[in-house]
């Protein structure tokens, strides 16, 4: 129950209770299955199936690496014989990473000049580095950021790692270099930002991270990362707030013209009255909340599933055969609306039957209040039925709440400026990942 994989798919049962696949397209074979053997087994008869898989094979090992070849001969004798080919098999090893000191030996010079009287020093200058005056090499400091922010580990794992090669460094040290290093890199987050938001399709959410309470020592309060999806590009924007509230995605998204899609949170109907951005909503949000009446009122939430199971699998289909987006609209079209059409019906009617506090009646009253944002996605091929692409992008971030459990600081807080001014201060605003034993501001 704690570390097994959950889903929320709705497979339907017969009354027998074998599961069958939902008939959505009569006319089509979605799949072959062919009966080689039938065992009678005391009052029962169990079917052998055999089912073919074409396997793709073997993703091929990228021409980059680097390859150490070892030649094999026979141990028989060749003489004389000429070979008529080569089988070649690769297999794919690993040395532990290294750490390597890159030294710049500059012979120094005394130069007279001219007259005899004098003389000046001469040596090579030093290449540049990113931060002046560290020992810290251009290649160190992307390697430490990676760690921390895309792995998840906090500093004082990764010096755990540098100490088994001998190299001692101070974590206070390493943590200033990753600050100085996010002031660097200021300039492509801002290029990011642009990028995502000039898209005409987003998908917004938002999840939790502790922050270190500075007035308060030892407690912490709940920041928000703030996360803009572009399903074109695939391309996640995130922006740390203070809170949950509408006023910071009206902020970010102040420019922004297209679709947005979310799931039903308040927050997000400030915009269902602007002209320029039309609101979708998620319908595996509305599932998860039949999904879970299933508990109180099996019969009811299952017939809701089994409808809403089939516009999945609609879905799956248009996917499956790589259709363009204008296929998709017209795909949708023929076959997401009828059913659309009757489950709005069957919503209507169940809700006239349930009382409005029950774990059905909720779940019924949510989708119906947002029955026209729930259904927009039939508008163009290129919106998707639910918000899943954001939820994906979110998802490593709870990996690193497990590791650093709370962040040190939340530096600045974000100032609502013109756009063009927001944009330069994204990044103070974002939080430091931080863990209980070392505090990584």
């Amino acid at each position: 129950m704690v570390f097994g994989s959950k889903a929320e798919k709705f497979v339907v049962s017969n009354p027998d209770g074998n599961i069958v696949q939902a008939e959505l397209f009569p006319e089509e074979r979605l799949g072959k299955v062919g009966i080689v053997k039938t065992t009678s087994v005391k009052g029962y008869e169990k079917q052998h199936t055999k089912l073919t898989v074409q396997h793709k094979g073997r993703n091929p090992l990228p021409d980059s690496l680097r390859r150490e070849v070892t030649e094999l001969q026979p141990e028989e004798d060749v003489t004389g014989l000429t070979p008529v080919g080569k089988e070649i098999t690769e297999r794919l090893e690993y040395r532990t990473g290294e750490l390597f000191v890159k030294q710049f030996v500059r012979p120094e010079y005394i130069k007279p000049t001219e007259d005899g009287l004098n003389a000046r020093r001469v040596i090579a200058p030093l290449p540049g580095c990113p931060l002046e005056k560290s020992i810290a090499g251009a290649s160190l400091l992307p390697h430490l950021l990676i760690g921390k922010y895309v792995d998840h580990l906090p500093v004082y794992r990764q010096l755990e790692i540098f100490k088994r090669q001998s190299v001692d460094i101070n974590h206070t040290t390493v943590s200033g270099w990753i600050s100085q290093t996010m002031e660097l890199i200021q300039s492509v987050y801002d290029i990011h930002c642009k990028e995502v938001l000039k898209s005409n399709y987003l998908c917004v959410d938002e999840t939790t991270i502790k922050v270190q309470d500075k007035d308060k020592k030892g407690a912490t309060h709940k920041g928000f990362y703030w996360v803009y999806y572009d399903t074109q590009r695939k391309l996640a924007l995130f922006d740390y707030q203070p809170g949950r509230g509408s006023v910071y995605p009206k902020t970010m998204l102040r420019d922004f013209s297209g679709y947005l899609q979310s799931d039903g949170y308040d927050a997000y109907d400030c915009f269902d009255k602007q002209d320029n951005i039309t609101a979708l909503n998620c319908w595996a949000h509305a599932r998860r909340k039949f999904f879970e009446a299933k508990e109180y009122d099996k019969d009811n939430a299952e017939i809701i599933l089994h409808q809403i199971q089939r516009l999945y699998t609609i879905e799956s289909h248009a996917r499956n055969k790589h259709f363009t987006p204008e296929q998709i609209k017209s795909y949708r079209t023929q076959y997401s609306i009828p059913i659309l059409d009757e489950l709005h019906l069957t919503l209507q009617e169940i809700y006239q039957k349930t009382l409005p506090n029950a774990p059905l009646g909720k779940a019924v009253a949510y989708t119906l209040k947002r029955w026209l944002k729930l259904c927009a996605y039939t508008q163009n091929g290129i919106l998707q039925i639910d918000n899943n692409l954001v939820e994906n992008a979110i998802r490593p971030v709870a990996l690193g709440r497990k590791n650093y459990l709370f962040a040190g600081s939340a530096l600045q807080p974000f100032c609502y400026l013109p756009a063009t001014q927001c944009q330069s201060r994204k990044m103070a605003a974002q939080p430091v990942a931080t863990d209980q034993k070392h505090s990584e501001r």
